[in-house]
């Protein structure tokens, strides 16, 4: 990484696309390396070898720069289900919900950064970057509804219903499942108590075949 007494400013616009994504691509490292509570303005233009103020001429806070690689993170992962899923109509509960958990579970640091989009990602940043979001999700998620009801026996709605479920317990279940150094280590001199933290992936896959198995039932 370049000290940043060799810190060069970028004039050509070549060079400002290199920059701004080595500036995320430092968020990006930070943030799996040690959680998105930890990355800071300061800690990215370290990681990316510059000065801290040369952050700002590429993105407005670390919450814009944190937005975008939940926008990332959506597509990729939209991508992946629907990749898995193809468009038989014959894939069973079980098989969707080991498909959306086991995807997730290979993307910590989405599952990190849904944590912080609500609470407070979208609030810290400007209309046009979370209009801009919103644009995005809701266009690769309309993609992965799309493959569910081709592969299931779901209908739109329900498909729809299906991923705000799966949004909403991912965040709060992949925290649960990766707990603080203190809960850690209660847990180990306590085991009595460990029962309250979580299998991620196991999890939240038995809760969307319960989820999915309803709403099958509820069509017949």
């Amino acid at each position: 990484m370049p000290e940043a007494s060799t810190f060069q400013r970028a004039y050509s616009p070549q060079h400002k696309e290199q920059r701004a994504a080595d500036l995320m691509e430092a968020a990006r490292t930070l943030a799996s390396r040690g959680g998105v509570r930890a990355v800071t303005l300061t800690a990215i233009a370290t990681q990316a070898g510059v000065h801290a103020s040369a952050v700002r001429r590429y993105y407005a806070s670390r919450e814009e720069i944190l937005l975008i690689l939940a926008e990332e993170g959506y597509r990729d992962w939209s991508h992946a289900v629907t990749t898995l899923l193809g468009d038989t109509g014959a894939i069973v509960s079980a098989e969707l919900a080991h498909s959306l958990a086991d995807t997730l579970a290979e993307r910590p640091l989405f599952c990190d950064l849904l944590t912080h989009v609500t609470l407070n990602l979208e609030r810290e940043v400007t209309y046009d970057r979370v209009r801009a979001f919103k644009i995005a999700v809701v266009g690769a998620l309309t993609d992965l509804v799309s493959s569910i009801v081709a592969a299931t026996v779901l209908d739109t709605a329900q498909a729809w219903d299906l991923i705000t479920a799966v949004i909403a317990m991912t965040a709060p279940l992949w925290q649960a499942a990766h707990p603080a150094e203190t809960l850690t280590r209660l847990y180990a001199e306590e085991p009595a108590m460990a029962h309250v933290g979580v299998d991620f992936a196991p999890t939240l896959t038995r809760l969307l075949t319960a989820l999915v198995d309803g709403m099958a039932a509820s069509r017949k």
